[in-house]
């Protein structure tokens, strides 16, 4: 069993910046994906930016140059430095967690419980 916990949202103004973090416990070991998805009032969980345990990365292309994701294995913790954020970023971000190399949110096993991010105009 893992377990996921987040932290670092709140609410800015459109070009400000944030950086979430997530800590993973538990059996971590065979954990490979983790990554970061948001879901909007109404709107399916997407992927905003995954990392393999290796450090590939993969970012939405609504993200991509303004995003940054990052993992520290040893701590089993990953992050989400999130620059020039846009009303549009708003939405409850969640931390996933996947045995599989793949970030898609069908493969994820464990979830976070999720944090708030409000970006205002």
């Amino acid at each position: 069993q893992v377990q996921l916990m987040e932290s670092g949202g709140g609410s800015v103004r459109a070009g400000e910046s944030l950086k979430l973090s997530c800590a993973a416990s538990g059996s971590v070991s065979p954990i490979n994906s983790m990554a970061w998805y948001r879901q909007g009032p109404g709107k399916e969980r997407e992927l905003v930016a995954g990392i393999t345990r290796e450090g590939k990365t993969n970012y939405a292309a609504s993200v991509k140059g303004r995003f940054t994701i990052s993992r520290d294995n040893g701590a089993n913790s990953i992050y989400l430095q999130m620059n020039s954020l846009k009303p549009e970023d708003s939405s409850v971000y969640y931390c996933g967690a996947s045995y599989s190399e793949s970030s898609i949110r069908e493969l994820v096993y464990y979830w976070g419980q999720g944090t708030q991010v409000t970006v205002s105009s």
